[in-house]
């Protein structure tokens, strides 16, 4: 039986594939996937639920990163399909910007297009919403007053009830003013409540006392490029299990991290980003 060999011609054909192949991949990894949105629906069972709010939506958006880097006008498109579906309560969970040089005008641009839930909206901040070291206060009140001037509260170790519901807004850990024992002083375990909390890496910090229920988080961006069938290799978080989706974490607490909306590069691999649509029951 003769061996086929490879001519000249088949090897330049071969290696024309491979280089398509690649430009291909790298083409989507940077000009696709950064905007190809998935809106993400999940069920969200919650003790103590109000009547009311049984059925209802509750949307999770994280991780805008509004600045230079990120198109204002895919935030805007996106933040348009989430109005359109009206959702019932909407919770921001941090990293509203990344600072630079485009950041306030950016902001101008994009905060006024932020959706707001029927019953009402909650947001917390990120580790980007406190600057460069993300630890400047100064940064951090900016974006507490421009939420505020589009009508949504930031809770900063703070409850809000949305329509029966406890929303408990714990401040950023990289910031150093995150509290879950503040946090939770005025939690009412005999009601429906969920946390919001940027960093996954907080549910392993101490002071959550009795507290047994859902936490939606962000910040990891699901690593943002992920080998298939493989962990991501790059996590901004201590614990390597809080990549992305839902993690129980076997105490009566589940934790939930939504991929990010935005980007810090534009960049995303296997892991589209994400708005959440939680169905409440």
């Amino acid at each position: 039986m003769k061996r086929k060999l490879f001519t000249r011609r088949k090897l330049l054909k071969l290696g024309a594939g491979s280089i398509a192949a690649g430009c291909g991949t790298l083409g989507y990894t940077f000009f696709v996937e950064p905007f190809w949105l998935e809106l993400v629906e999940r069920k969200l069972p919650i003790a103590n639920l109000p009547a009311g709010l049984r059925g209802r939506t509750l949307v999770q958006i994280s991780d805008l990163h509004v600045s230079g880097r990120v198109s204002s006008d895919y935030l805007i498109e996106s933040m348009q399909r989430v109005k359109e579906l009206k959702p019932d309560i909407v919770v921001y969970t941090g990293d509203f910007i990344s600072l630079d040089e485009e950041t306030e005008v950016q902001m101008e641009k994009v905060f006024p297009h932020l959706p707001k839930g029927r019953i009402g909206t909650a947001a917390i901040l990120g580790n980007h919403d406190y600057g460069v070291n993300f630890v400047e206060e100064e940064w951090a009140q900016r974006i507490i007053a421009s939420l505020a001037d589009q009508g949504i509260p930031v809770l900063r170790n703070e409850i809000l009830e949305l329509g029966g519901l406890q929303i408990i807004g714990m401040d950023d850990l990289w910031s150093g003013e995150f509290s879950a024992e503040k946090s939770l002083i005025r939690y009412e375990a005999s009601m429906a409540g969920i946390v919001l909390s940027h960093n996954p890496d907080s549910v392993d910090e101490p002071g959550w006392g009795n507290y047994q229920g859902w936490v939606l988080a962000g910040h990891t961006h699901g690593g943002q490029c992920k080998p298939p069938f493989l962990p991501a290799p790059l996590l901004p978080v201590k614990n390597r299990r809080y990549s992305a989706g839902h993690i129980p974490l076997g105490d009566g607490r589940d934790l939930y991290i939504n991929r990010a909306l935005g980007y810090l590069h534009q960049v995303r691999f296997n892991v589209r980003p994400e708005v959440t649509f939680f169905e409440m029951t």
